[in-house]
This record gives C-alpha cells, sequence and structure tokens, in this order.
C-alpha cells in the first residue's frame, strides 16, 4: 500500500521571486479568474517575454475604512526578463523575497487545498507561531488527480504593540 502524505508541512522556508509581474484581483473579478491569468498571459508575450514557473497566487486580510475585513488577491508571476514601461492595472518587482515562512507542500484535489492552510495555521497554534495573516500560493503542477501547490506563510516579525503592555 502506498501511502503519501497529502500535506507536509515544514518551518523556516524562504520564498525567493524575481522579475514579477503582478495583478492586484478585486473582489468583482474573482470569478473570471481565468480570463485575468489568460490577459496576464497575453499581455506579457506582447511585450516579447515570456514566463518562468508557476502562477503565485498572494493573498491577505486588511481593515478597510469601515473596519470590516477585506481580502485582497494578487496573481503573480515571474518573468524570464524585466517589462520596462509597466501600464494598470500592472506592476513589477525585480525581487520579492520573503523569509522565515511555515511551508506546506499540497498534493491532492483543487478543491481540499483549503486544508493545507488549516494545517499551517493549526501548526502554528499548537507551536506558539504568530502568522502575519497572508500567504503566499504557488501552484506548481497539475494533472487529472490533482495538483501540487506549495503554500508559504510568513510569520510575524517582532511583539505587537498591544500584547507588549
Amino acid at each position: 500500500m502506498n501511502i503519501t502524505e497529502k500535506i507536509v508541512v515544514k518551518e523556516n522556508k524562504i520564498l525567493k521571486l524575481n522579475n514579477v509581474l503582478i495583478r492586484e484581483v478585486s473582489q468583482n473579478d474573482i470569478i473570471d479568474i481565468n480570463k485575468i491569468t489568460y490577459m496576464m498571459d497575453s499581455y506579457i508575450k506582447s511585450k516579447g517575454n515570456t514566463t518562468v514557473g508557476p502562477m503565485i497566487n498572494y493573498s491577505f486580510v486588511e481593515g478597510d475604512e469601515n473596519g470590516e475585513a477585506k481580502v485582497t488577491i494578487k496573481l503573480m508571476i515571474q518573468l524570464k526578463n524585466s517589462i520596462h514601461n509597466i501600464e494598470k492595472p500592472y506592476e513589477l518587482k525585480n525581487q520579492i523575497r520573503v523569509t522565515n515562512c511555515l511551508f506546506a507542500r499540497f498534493t491532492e484535489k483543487e478543491e481540499n487545498i483549503k486544508f493545507a492552510y488549516s494545517k499551517l495555521i493549526l501548526f502554528a497554534f499548537e507551536n506558539d507561531i504568530k502568522l502575519k495573516g497572508d500567504s503566499y500560493t504557488v501552484f506548481v503542477n497539475k494533472n487529472e488527480d490533482g495538483i501540487m501547490a506549495d503554500v508559504f506563510m510568513e510569520l510575524k516579525q517582532g511583539v505587537d504593540k498591544l500584547e507588549g503592555i
């Protein structure tokens, strides 16, 4: 019987991305995420560039002006070369380096990826680790059996002001 772990967790991992094209996805556009991905790919080709590696989904929660939680999603893709004169809604970062992350390698059906996030949050809770609240999901591979994705969650640096009082 072949038993493989569906979610493998590791600590103190680093995510390093170079020549990253970024496109924020609004709440209204989430349903059209495949269309946005296609548009990003077309934009890259129109600039005479190519992608390196898989698509990355970056998400974080922040409070809006009414104090309500707002989820922000950004699609990211690494490029072979830098692009000059980036037009809206895109932006380009030469390098993104996120150190000291909790990491999960997820290998299962795509609809179950929520368990990778839950496992990382539970791991942090059990080990008294404070997470920053954002996540980077790298979609490594996809086939008929499911997906392979790497999830990085950044650890909170320092002590919150309220915790120090």
